[in-house]
């Protein structure tokens, strides 16, 4: 299989990144040009003439799209077709946001019917828990949801619940609460705990084998809670599943009637659209603020596969990606949402992107001359401007998606008793300032005329040229939502399909867990029996020795 290097639009890249490029303080200037490099769909608006592009640079990236076959990959995912060639399986996180009727199959069999199944049943079951038709071992309403899970079967549903915990979909979360524990140090389960009842406390488990090492002992502690206050005929009515193995669920005391199940076709990463994601956050906001959230997510799902390349927001945001990290050599990116209720965004998009990208090897296994993926972080705001833009601004040239909303969730306007601007104003003034001062820097010469001593001109220097996106939201809504979830996962694709890897494994974390059980099984003899540590290098034995010291009791 040729290597993604070895096409023709690739090879006509890397001469062109050889180049001599304008600076964009010039490149500003051309009118025609930043016209050219604006892109819009359902009020999204993103405008990327500040990356170091031309019209030629673009022409080529289009070029590449088309030698990777990247639109006819995703229509190839869509269609069932096991795409994930390592594991054997497709991978059809579209399919859970469809709607009904719509065609997605695997392996001939039709899985929007299943899907609205589940769905379903997450909405009566939510109805349930809401109204109050569904209660405690004692009576009392379950107002507050503690959901159990780790890295994808936590990551995404966290994001999309702080994104909608201001304005109007906050409404349907008064009187509740909603907490995630993932982690498994024992102080993430305080945390996830403090000031909850038991009596009125409902927990998701999510794990779809149920034998994931963190998530298992996170709900064996939270049963044991349970248990301790209520009793054993408490677990089936204050704990729910989300899994495929109804035998293992069913062996831990949940009612298998409150199982909500997903497939083998989600990816972790992937799954916030399917019960991992709908059955917590609908247990908070109401299935209907959540379906919203679905439909936004479809709407970008289907632009990705009919809209022309040009104006394909994922597909651009997916090239630009690869321009920026392959050709132009930046190995991180930064996001920044002007927004803090999406201070969980950055983190999410880091294992979509990372866990799905980082690879070292082409899909069929051959060992990859270039390096893929990228260091993705981010953080909210003016709370990153003053965190690490001094490193972005006279350091490393780090490519940023500026993300912003027109309207805020949480006006406050205090212009008539003195302030210049309304809050959001203020937030907003940054957001726009930050890509052209990126951009366009300043020179030596302008210090000159402003009169800055001449031992801190270099000091005070910009060297701009410094590429970003920026990308506007009309508003922070569940469907908004669901589009930028769905617009970065498909980037995420994009990248992925034109590097030739397989985005939709992920092996790089089985590693570090088989070795950690090895540690486990030495913990646990040493603790109970005494046993010596064995079977290390001298640097973990040292450091084990170091650790279990004289055995303490445990609180835990």
């Amino acid at each position: 299989m040729p290597l993604a290097n070895s096409m023709k639009s690739w090879k006509a890249l890397q001469a062109h990144a050889a180049e001599n490029m304008p600076h964009l303080r010039h490149l500003m200037e051309d009118e025609k040009r930043v016209d050219s490099l604006q892109a819009s769909f359902e009020g999204i608006y993103m405008d990327y003439s500040r990356q170091n592009v031309t019209a030629k640079t673009m022409e080529l990236l289009m070029d590449l799209a088309e030698e990777a076959r990247v639109l006819d990959k995703f229509k190839e995912m869509a269609q069932g077709k096991k795409i994930n060639s390592t594991e054997g399986r497709a991978v059809m996180h579209m399919a859970l946001r469809a709607d009904k009727g719509d065609p997605f199959s695997v392996d001939g069999k039709d899985v929007v019917g299943p899907v609205h199944e589940v769905l379903g049943k997450i909405k009566a079951f939510s109805d349930k828990v809401r109204s109050g038709a569904h209660k405690g071992a004692t009576g009392k309403a379950l107002t507050n949801v503690v959901a159990v899970g780790i890295g994808g079967s936590y990551l995404g549903a966290e994001f999309v619940a702080e994104a909608l915990s201001t304005g109007p979909a906050a409404e349907g979360a008064k009187g509740r609460t909603l907490r995630f524990l993932a982690n498994v140090d024992p102080v993430a389960v305080e945390r996830s705990l403090r000031g909850l009842d038991p009596e009125t406390t409902l927990v998701v488990v999510i794990s779809k084998t149920f034998t994931t090492a963190e998530t298992m002992l996170n709900a064996r502690t939270l049963r044991k809670w349970i248990v301790d206050a209520l009793g054993e005929k408490a677990v089936p009515l204050h704990m729910i599943a989300c899994s495929a193995t109804p035998d293992k669920v069913k062996d831990f005391g949940i009612d298998v009637n409150n199982m909500f199940t997903f497939w083998n076709w989600v990816g972790g990463r992937y799954s916030v659209s399917s019960a991992v994601g709908v059955m917590p956050l609908s247990l908070h906001y109401g299935f209907e603020t959540i379906q919203q959230f679905l439909k936004g997510a479809r709407s970008v799902d289907r632009h990705l596969l009919t809209a022309p390349p040009r104006k394909n927001l994922p597909l651009l945001m997916g090239l630009l990606g690869v321009w920026n990290s392959t050709f132009k050599g930046h190995a991180t990116r930064a996001i920044a949402c002007y927004a803090q209720s999406m201070l969980k965004f950055a983190p999410h998009i880091q294992q979509v992107d990372m866990e799905s990208n980082g690879k070292s090897v082409a899909i069929d296994g051959t060992k990859l001359p270039f390096e893929t993926g990228e260091i993705n972080f981010g953080e909210p705001g003016t709370n990153g401007q003053h965190s690490f833009y001094q490193l972005f601004h006279q350091g490393r040239v780090v490519p940023m998606d500026f993300i912003g909303f027109i309207k805020s969730n949480f006006p406050i306007d205090n212009t008539k008793i003195g302030e210049v601007v309304t809050n959001h104003d203020e937030l907003m003034s940054n957001f726009f300032a930050q890509p052209d001062a990126l951009a366009y820097g300043k020179g030596p010469e302008e210090l000159k005329k402003e009169g800055t001593p001449e031992p801190l001109i270099s000091h005070k220097t910009f060297s701009g040229n410094r590429p970003s996106s920026v990308i506007m939201v009309d508003e922070c809504t569940p469907y908004a939502i669901g589009q930028l979830l769905a617009l970065y996962e498909h980037r995420t694709g994009v990248q992925g399909f034109i590097w030739g890897i397989n985005s939709f494994d992920q092996f790089g974390v089985e590693l570090g867990k088989v070795l950690g059980k090895k540690v486990r099984k030495q913990l646990s003899e040493s603790r109970k029996a005494g046993a010596a540590i064995s079977g290390f290098n001298p640097s973990t034995t040292r450091l084990l020795k170091k650790f279990i010291g004289p055995i303490k009791g445990s609180k835990l």
